[in-house]
């Protein structure tokens, strides 16, 4: 088998050059962009922490042209917020069956699966696998997205796995080198 060396790992290069034609990075929220953990205060208040280099690398891939959307079964204004300020434009939230959400986005936006790469840590975000082509679980998943996952991130979910996705994905497009701004 063929690889290739990335800045985080060694992927199949048939993998890798998968990535050369995703034009979608759709991704769960809670365990993924963050530990899964959800603090809640005693007069109702929700925090999630985030960490800053996913959000760049989130800019920077939306930057480059790739399309970023997230998929999560909860509801959360700090989610909202946080994906607008990373110019995610594809927010959807309160969705359990992320297959269908993930299905109608592909068509409103005219997308096949082939464009598309998911990325999830537990077993409701195995149904965005069917409309993908390139499905990834973040290094600390449930043991049984991880058998299902074509990729596993180095990182764990909220301490960098979307910033190595995007990276990768970057350095697959030949993009790495050209990314400037700020992280949010």
């Amino acid at each position: 088998m063929t690889t290739v060396t990335t800045l985080y790992d060694v992927l199949p290069e048939s993998l890798y050059n998968q990535l050369r034609n995703i034009a979608l990075l759709v991704c769960d929220v809670d365990g993924v962009f963050s530990d899964g953990r959800i603090y809640l205060g005693n007069q109702g208040e929700e925090l999630k922490a985030f960490h800053t280099r996913d959000g760049y690398g989130v800019k920077a891939l939306v930057n480059s042209g790739i399309d970023v959307a997230v998929i999560t079964g909860r509801r959360s204004q700090i989610v909202a917020e946080r994906m607008q300020a990373l110019k995610v434009k594809h927010i959807i939230q309160g969705e359990e069956n992320k297959a269908d959400a993930l299905a109608a986005l592909l068509n409103t936006l005219q997308l096949t699966p082939a464009q598309v790469a998911a990325v999830g840590d537990d077993m409701p975000d195995t149904g965005m696998y069917a409309h993908s082509a390139v499905n990834i679980a973040v290094k600390d998943a449930h043991p049984a997205v991880l058998q299902q996952a074509n990729w596993i991130t180095t990182q764990r979910g909220g301490f960098g796995a979307v910033r190595e996705i995007c990276d990768t994905l970057l350095q697959a497009n030949d993009a790495l080198d050209g990314i400037q701004g700020s992280s949010v």
